[in-house]
C-alpha cells in the first residue's frame, strides 16, 4: 500500500524542498505554486515514481490536473499500484 507520506518525502527529495515537505497536506498546490516544480521536476518525478513503485506510467496518463495538488499525485499513485500497472 502506498502511503501519503512515502509521496511526499519523494516529492520533496525530487524538489529539494527539505523540511517544507512537512507542512504539505493533501490540498498544497504544486503545478504554478512551487517555483521548483517545473517541468524538469515533472519528468524528474514521473521516473522516480515508475522506479519507486514498480509502476509504468502511460503518456496518456499524464495531464496538468494530476500534478494539481500533493493530494492528487498520491490518489493517482495509489490507483497505479493498486491496479498493479
Amino acid at each position: 500500500m502506498v502511503e501519503f507520506d512515502e509521496v511526499r518525502q519523494l516529492i520533496g527529495e525530487i524538489l529539494q524542498l527539505g523540511n517544507r515537505v512537512q507542512k504539505f497536506t493533501p490540498d498544497t498546490p504544486l503545478l504554478g505554486s512551487i517555483p521548483e516544480f517545473d517541468s524538469m521536476a515533472v519528468v524528474t518525478l514521473i521516473n522516480a515514481v515508475e522506479e519507486r513503485f514498480d509502476i509504468m506510467i502511460a503518456d496518456d496518463e499524464i495531464s496538468a490536473e494530476t500534478f494539481e495538488t500533493v493530494g492528487k499525485i498520491y490518489m493517482f499513485i495509489r490507483d497505479k499500484v493498486m491496479a498493479g500497472t
